[in-house]
């Protein structure tokens, strides 16, 4: 295991395709505004958004660009020997690139190979250039007898980044350009000795789509080759970029060390060191800059932003890791966004967000503004904030105020009652229903109340109105909630039957999930000084080495596979799946009890090197061994894990 923010490979997990070898350990850069580049450790693609350079374009709709860089050594006796690696679709992997493979390493974020021919050793290293939609790869001869022949053959397409190009569709536009071409008038390449190619390779596969349902074949076309006679010592520099194409960007290998040095400092200024650091730079991939501001990306590959991922991930994302004033610029943004939308009397609520993101919201304003006394942030938002919870509230939506109780009721349209992130959904509707009281979103609301009772007392403002809502909806919580089995409900007042809504009846699910847990972590929890027995039991019963199961092993409708396609994988993904985010409300849980969360991270750290390569995934299976699913690097997890890391010293 690595010692900091280094993780090397040997070849006997570099050569193996498998998912326990490179072809399951997935490396990831990104260029902080939206575009990625992304691969497997052996080189191979098993997915549709593997490449070396992918877009974000307006409205943040990512096309991918440069899939693949296939590279050929020429000998000094004239054999070829080909260092790439693809799958067809007859199951044929030809040729076998990775076979040569002698070592992978992640250093400072970025991804670098070495090839070994013998006692000829070549190496790739790559990295994107922060801001600009621009990616660098330089090629060196580590050893060699004598000069040798590198021939760098582009595979290139031009599509959404969800879909797949055919040779048989529109024909993609190739435009040779000095040293180099231009594709589909939307990137270019360029680097020294370039032979303009032509045709398609037909029939690549993607193994892990697949695996998921989803369409698995596509067509790249071969737009040319870069090929240069190399010393020993000598290198190859090679550069893609969008936007502006006229505008070349730094030499490849300058824009390598600004991007290492850039690291360095991210590192510097969070004050990390070891693991820390490492989730520090998993923690940047998320930040991006878009055009009204900083944003997260909730998760790669296929994720874009929802304000209540962001929320949940904040403290972790920008708290601990030094990027205070950014978090505060994003704040203020996102909230004049949510509450203009909820302005909007025509569109009250998202359907693709969750329903309980303004109360994240409010959770993270109140812990910026707890953790940096910037009591100028509590002025500027504390009213507006005030309004959105009141829009989102209203009635006019599926929550709305009990006034029996102040506790928060979830009664959707017909459809829509996925509710918070517990938001599962396949043909046959919700998976995970929320109709009711959750006491997740009822946790958040408490919470939520007391929140805004502080930022109004740091702005100055003297309002009763708050502090009498928290105290009665905090009763009401602490009243209703407990369960006879000795831990919380987690829906009070749903329908008997569970979809569609009942004729009137009520029911109690005392089902064993870890919603529960929020009801004592959050700072302004409603169940603190309550004890912490069903605290004791989440741990028993839910706790995994890599988070903790979204439902107990013994609980009716348990899965504990997140597998098999895309109802396959709804139906799980919160009946038994592993979430890392998890782990930070579990900690924080643990500690509000009296029980410090030693020894939790264990797992997670050593998960850094297991798939998203230096970063904690979406989600796991909940039996054992808990293999990794979801999306392999996710940004509640990463910021989450770090916040508990950083907070407990762990």
């Amino acid at each position: 295991m690595p010692q900091s923010d280094q993780f090397t490979f040997g070849p006997q997990i570099c050569g193996s395709l498998s998912d326990d070898g490179g072809g399951g350990r997935e490396w990831l850069v990104a260029d902080g505004i939206g575009g990625y580049a992304t691969g497997t450790v052996s080189g191979l693609r098993t997915r549709r958004y593997h490449a070396l350079m992918t877009v974000s374009g307006q409205d943040s709709v990512r096309h991918t660009a440069l899939a693949a860089l296939d590279l050929t050594v020429t000998l000094h006796s004239g054999t070829k020997v080909a260092l790439f690696t693809h799958e067809w679709e007859s199951g044929a992997v030809d040729p076998a690139g990775h076979r040569f493979l002698e070592t992978f390493t992640l250093a400072d974020g970025l991804p670098r190979w070495r090839w070994r021919i013998g006692d000829v050793v070549i190496e790739r290293e790559l990295a994107l250039r922060h801001g600009y939609p621009s990616l660098a790869v330089v090629h060196r001869v580590v050893n060699a007898p004598g000069p040798v022949g590198l021939a760098i053959a582009a595979m290139c397409t031009w599509r959404d980044a969800h879909g797949e190009r055919h040779a048989d569709g529109p024909p993609l536009n190739v435009e040779p350009v000095a040293d180099g071409v231009v594709v589909a008038d939307a990137y270019r390449l360029a680097g020294p000795g370039w032979q303009p190619g032509g045709g398609w390779h037909l029939g690549v596969h993607a193994r892990l789509e697949a695996d998921r349902g989803l369409s698995a074949t596509e067509d790249l076309c071969l737009a040319g080759t870069f090929f240069q006679q190399v010393e020993p010592g000598g290198q190859v520099e090679i550069s893609a970029w969008a936007g502006d194409l006229s505008e070349r960007p730094p030499a490849a290998s300058v824009v390598i060390a600004a991007e290492r040095e850039r690291a360095h400092r991210l590192v510097t200024a969070a004050k990390a060191e070891g693991y820390a650091g490492t989730l520090v730079l998993a923690a940047d991939r998320f930040v991006i800059r878009a055009p009204d501001g900083p944003d997260v990306v909730a998760g790669y590959p296929w994720f874009g932003g929802y304000l209540g991922d962001t929320m949940t991930a904040y403290e972790g994302l920008f708290l601990d890791t030094g990027r205070a004033d950014e978090g505060r610029e994003l704040l203020i943004s996102r909230t004049r966004m949510a509450t203009r939308a909820a302005a909007r009397t025509e569109e009250p609520w998202q359907r693709h967000d969750s329903l309980d993101s303004p109360l994240w919201l409010a959770h993270a304003v109140d812990r910026h503004v707890t953790r940096t006394g910037d009591s100028d942030l509590a002025a500027k938002l504390a009213m507006p904030l005030g309004r959105l919870l009141r829009r989102r509230l209203s009635g006019s939506g599926p929550l709305s105020v009990d006034p029996a109780d102040e506790l928060l009721r979830l009664s959707p349209p017909a459809g829509h009652d996925a509710g918070s992130w517990m938001n599962g959904w396949t043909g046959d509707g919700p998976v995970t229903p929320r109709i009711g009281k959750p006491v997740e979103i009822n946790a958040l609301w408490v919470n939520a109340l007391a929140a805004m009772c502080d930022l109004l007392a740091e702005a100055g403002i003297d309002d009763g109105e708050p502090r009498a809502r928290h105290a009665r909806a905090r009763e009401s919580f602490v009243a209703r909630f407990p369960a006879p089995e000795g831990w919380l409900y987690d829906v009070v007042e749903g329908p008997a039957a569970t979809y569609p809504l009942g004729a009137g009846a009520h029911h109690d699910d005392p089902s064993l999930r870890p919603n529960q847990l929020l009801a004592w972590s959050l700072p302004h929890a409603p169940m603190r000084g309550h004890g912490g027995a069903a605290v004791r039991t989440i741990g028993e019963t839910l706790l995994t080495p890599l988070g903790l199961r979204t439902l107990a092993e013994n609980e009716y409708g348990y899965q504990g596979r997140h597998r098999g396609g895309r109802d396959d994988r709804d139906m799980a993904y919160h009946q038994g799946t592993v979430w890392p985010w998890l782990i930070g409300p579990y900690a924080d849980a643990c500690a509000a009890t009296g029980r410090p969360p030693e020894g939790v991270l264990t797992g997670l750290e050593a998960h850094l090197s297991e798939w998203g390569v230096g970063s904690v995934s979406e989600t796991a299976d909940g039996d054992a061994p808990h293999r990794a699913t979801g999306c392999p690097f996710s940004a509640r997890s990463v910021a989450e894990v770090l916040r508990v890391k950083r907070g407990y010293s762990l």
